[in-house]
């Protein structure tokens, strides 16, 4: 499975530190992590294979408080997929502070743009040449039951982190990531805890939502909220009824 380019992307800039939480878990027989990872990288190819380009549309809000004061800062934006690594971005609106949104928000269209490159996300690949894998135990994600996987970047590498996997035990998909960089990228940020979920769209598992929080070593905090939908997703076909469509989401 590849990392998402948004989780990427917020790893490299932020830096991730994996919130500590309390969950019950339930025990897992019959199936090895290594089983696990196996039919997810299988599952991951085919539906690659299958889906030839999505839309969609995303809304970003970034909130700083500090020793600066207070500022905000909102983007809007479209976003184009085709396979296999093509990603296109179209800022819709944006408000707030002009800084904040060029260099944070701006930076992380450009930056997930160059991680879709394929030979960054084979460098990326949540699997076992990258990753030491252990299985925590299953639950529920949306009322779907998940595999719970904690996985170890083999390498200190700042593309890659630690932390847990949550994999639809049904489809073998992704449903949420949590976790922290294999090596923090900047001096400058202490925490970051990163929340990331998907949902199913049509065949397919697209990112629905990403919360963070960010403290910074000279005081301040910041949190970044993404909300994803409006998706519009084509298979691998030519036919018209082959098109997914989702409504649009009430907005948060």
């Amino acid at each position: 499975m590849k990392i998402p380019g948004i989780i990427l992307c917020i790893f490299v800039l932020l830096g991730v530190l994996c919130a500590e939480q309390k969950t019950d878990l339930s025990a897992v027989e019959g199936i090895t992590a290594s089983q696990i990872v196996d039919r997810m990288t299988k599952s991951n190819r085919k539906r690659n294979q299958e889906l030839h380009s999505y839309t969609g549309q995303r809304q970003y809000h970034l909130l700083y408080t500090g020793f600066a004061g207070k500022r905000e800062a909102d983007l809007v934006v479209e976003v184009k997929y085709e396979a296999p690594s093509r990603k296109d971005f179209r800022v819709i609106s944006e408000s707030g502070s002009h800084w904040m949104i060029n260099r944070v928000l701006k930076r992380l269209l450009e930056t997930e743009k160059e991680a879709a490159d394929e030979k960054n996300q084979e460098r990326t690949a949540l699997i076992e040449e990258n990753y030491a894998f252990s299985l925590l135990g299953q639950e529920d994600v949306g009322g779907r039951p998940s595999y719970v996987l904690q996985v170890e970047p083999r390498t200190a590498n700042r593309l890659l982190y630690r932390g847990k996997v949550w994999i639809d035990a049904a489809d073998y998909a992704l449903s949420k990531i949590e976790g922290e960089p294999a090596k923090y990228p900047s001096f400058w940020i202490t925490k970051t805890i990163v929340h990331h979920s998907y949902r199913k769209v049509g065949d397919f598992w697209l990112p629905a939502r990403n919360e963070s929080k960010t403290d910074v070593r000279l005081g301040g905090h910041a949190m970044l909220s993404i909300e994803y939908g409006d998706y519009k997703v084509v298979a691998q076909t030519t036919s018209p009824s082959n098109s997914l469509h989702e409504q649009s989401e009430p907005r948060l």
